[in-house]
């Protein structure tokens, strides 16, 4: 990839969109393109933090895994998004796992390159943590809603968040194609498998949605808004 794609890139990216020429180009200097294939792992819960991460082109999915082994997805991240997102502020290691659920074309900064440029250019650093307290209030606001919710409601929330962050409208109807099984659905808000299913063909038969193996239509988005309004 070259330096002038990776500008381009960089210059849609949220939290670099206050950085003037000059401060861009001194990211730019630093960063890393890599190709990560399908379901591989790009970093481990736990790992020493290395480098955070832009997907210039791909869709990844963050997921912590508890004592049983049981996966608990974060989020789903899409082109353009940053993972994970508090990863030039502490010295933590990474808080879970991120795994490509497609080929993906990623962005790496190296954390402790960037430090010393944060170290030798103050107005990059304050620019940077002033979006990211709000992308991390964002994010907190997001976990007490879906937090305060039934499962029916975290469903009907979760569907019209993936509709939001992953869709594409087609006439009259929303495509969500993210190659999200049913397991990682369940995953995602705190349920079961079996819940999951039950829920999703319930909304099929109301005619809400149409389901197949790698795709979610949304097919009656203002009857999806006013069920969960309902509840």
């Amino acid at each position: 990839m070259n330096n002038q794609r990776i500008g381009a890139f960089l210059q849609q990216v949220p939290l670099f969109h206050d950085l003037t020429p000059h401060e861009l180009e001194r990211v730019e200097e630093i960063v890393i393109d890599r190709q990560v294939s399908k379901r591989t792992a790009i970093f481990a819960e736990g790992s020493e933090k290395e480098s955070v991460y832009f997907i210039y082109n791909g869709l990844v999915k963050t997921f912590k895994t508890d004592e049983n082994g049981h996966e608990q997805i974060v989020s789903f991240l899409k082109t353009g998004d940053m993972f994970p997102h508090t990863g030039f502020f502490n010295q933590q290691p990474y808080p879970a796992t991120a795994e490509a659920l497609i080929d993906c074309k990623l962005i790496a900064i190296p954390v402790r390159q960037f430090e010393q440029l944060m170290m030798n250019n103050p107005g990059i650093a304050i620019k940077l943590m002033r979006v990211m307290g709000d992308k991390i209030r964002e994010l907190q606001e997001k976990l007490q809603v879906m937090s305060g919710q039934n499962v029916k409601n975290k469903v009907l929330a979760f569907l019209l968040q993936l509709a939001d962050q992953h869709g594409e409208v087609r006439a009259h109807t929303i495509t969500i194609n993210l190659p999200m099984t049913h397991q990682e659905f369940a995953n995602a808000i705190g349920t079961t498998r079996e819940t999951i299913n039950r829920m999703l063909n319930q909304l099929k038969d109301e005619g809400l949605i149409e389901v197949d193996r790698n795709r979610i239509v949304i097919t009656d988005l203002e009857g999806l808004k006013q069920q969960r309004e309902l509840k």
